[in-house]
């Protein structure tokens, strides 16, 4: 019985190898070979033909083709008559500058005619906004240019400098033609949120219309380029911005322009900051009727609040701008306000942070009203301040204010007198006295140091300096090969914290 059993148990075994082999035969005669494990030598025609688009990816083509004609490269020359240069953000914040084959640029040639001097030539990027020829650009790209070109669609324009804004970096040219000329629509920077698609189109190395795409990678940023960081508010993208893109436009994927591209991180890898155009509609305006932007002032140092400072002030959520110092002889003062008031609505025009506070008043001209609510003491109230010209802009400021690019080229330092504005916002009191720095270069001998923007220069070898002027005068007469000793100090919240640093003269 046991020898039976087995024999049955083998005709099985060979029955069910029968059946297996029979099968492979006939799925190879039809063809029918899983594609799992089908040879790719099999397959017939280009790869790409037998793949499929892949589902809502755009292509950024059309809206390349749409928005180029309106994209300018700008030709800036300049004649220096002294040392001292003028830093754009991007030399002084990121590294040095490289040319077109990433060699450094060649030393300004002397002029030969019309003075001594050296020629300075530099590009950039822009945008147009009107018919007749209104170019957005950035104010570092043509700042002290003596000569402007635009080069529109390949064709060549000289253009003339409309309106320029230190504070924000922007300027604004007019192509001198009378021909039309294709511009672009301004959109909602306010609207955009981190992940958009943003499109960048520029001349970076004097590549002209040179195209990236990326995405909105942050919004609100501040990195400290500009001459007053309160109007800093930039957005950060991974789209790749080089040298020769500022000015250029941001677009979103309806072609409208929504941020100005202004600078990139220069340790790393397509970190690029833009300002936002809602910054560029507030100023056009001024820009084109008057060339210049005068603000309204209040005069106050205001800070945001975190959910336990509004707790501590009786309100549901951080909303509002803390007052910590009201400045003396200002607005703010004359109309009442004091520390601790918390500002809450200018102009019925909700305030959420400092930022919403500043844009408000700095958009108003002097003499104009607000009316600002305001909570104190758990109570609501109104106030109603009349705004002055905001320090640093207009006429009187212009004459006889510090030089804006005050220094001594191989400092590598930008640096200014302790304006009001300067003391109002950083909550520097009048009897502290000093120079403001502003801009620290990469390869300045201070930078290595680690001075860095906001530092205040107190004293040189042992002297005292309390202005711009008596800090040049001092450097100027230090002995070549000598080594000076700076005291910088830094103001912050435990008080004034000092140090020497000791800097070689050339």
């Amino acid at each position: 019985m046991h020898q039976n059993s087995s024999s049955r148990h083998y005709v099985t075994f060979f029955l069910l190898v029968g059946a297996v082999a029979f099968g492979m035969v006939l799925a190879s005669g039809a063809k029918i070979t899983p594609t799992a494990f089908s040879s790719p030598n099999l397959q017939s025609g280009p790869v790409a033909a037998s793949l499929a688009a892949p589902p809502n990816l755009p292509s950024f083509a059309d809206l390349a083709e749409a928005v180029g004609p309106a994209v300018v490269s700008i030709q800036a020359t300049s004649f220096e008559t002294s040392r001292r240069q003028s830093m754009d953000p991007f030399q002084f914040f990121f590294g040095p500058r490289r040319g077109p084959q990433g060699q450094q640029p060649q030393q300004p040639q002397q002029r030969e005619q019309d003075g001594p001097g050296r020629r300075s030539d530099s590009g950039g990027s822009g945008f147009l906004v009107s018919a007749s020829g209104l170019v957005v650009t950035n104010d570092h790209v043509i700042r002290d240019a003596s000569d402007l070109r635009v080069t529109v669609n390949d064709r060549q324009y000289k253009a003339t400098v409309k309106g320029q804004d230190p504070d924000t970096d922007i300027a604004l040219l007019q192509i001198e033609s009378d021909d039309t000329f294709s511009f672009l629509s301004l959109g909602n920077s306010d609207s955009l949120r981190v992940g958009d698609w943003i499109m960048v189109i520029g001349s970076p190395l004097g590549l002209d219309h040179t195209v990236t795409t990326g995405v909105v990678s942050a919004k609100g940023r501040s990195i400290g380029i500009n001459r007053d960081a309160s109007f800093e508010n930039f957005i950060q993208t991974d789209a790749a911005i080089n040298f020769g893109n500022s000015g250029g436009p941001l677009v979103n994927l309806r072609g409208e322009v929504v941020g100005i591209a202004t600078a990139i991180n220069y340790g790393a890898e397509n970190i690029g900051f833009a300002v936002p155009v809602s910054t560029l509609e507030q100023i056009l305006p001024q820009l084109r009727d008057t060339g210049r932007v005068d603000r309204g002032y209040l005069g106050v140092n205001i800070s945001n609040l975190d959910y336990r400072s509004a707790q501590a002030f009786g309100l549901d959520e951080p909303k509002g701008a803390l007052v910590e110092r009201v400045t003396e002889d200002t607005p703010a003062e004359k109309a009442g306000l004091e520390p601790g008031d918390i500002i809450l609505e200018a102009d019925g025009k909700e305030i959420e942070e400092t930022r919403n506070l500043i844009e408000y008043v700095a958009a108003k001209r002097p003499e104009t009203k607000v009316n600002l609510k305001v909570l104190r003491d758990g109570k609501r109230i109104s106030k109603v301040v009349t705004l002055a010209q905001r320090p640093g802009n207009g006429p009187a400021a212009e004459s006889d204010g510090p030089e804006e690019d005050a220094g001594i080229e191989w400092l590598g330092l930008r640096y200014q007198d302790l304006t009001p504005a300067a003391r109002s916002q950083h909550g520097i009191s009048e009897d502290v006295e000093g120079v403001w720095v502003v801009q620290v270069s990469q390869d300045s001998p201070f930078f290595e140091q680690g001075v860095r923007p906001g530092l205040l220069i107190t004293s040189v070898n042992g002297k005292r300096v309390s202005n711009v002027r008596e800090f040049d005068e001092i450097v100027r007469k230090a002995g070549s090969g000598s080594v000076m000793r700076i005291y910088v100090e830094s103001l912050g919240e435990q008080g004034s914290q000092g140090r020497f640093v000791f800097v070689p003269v050339p």
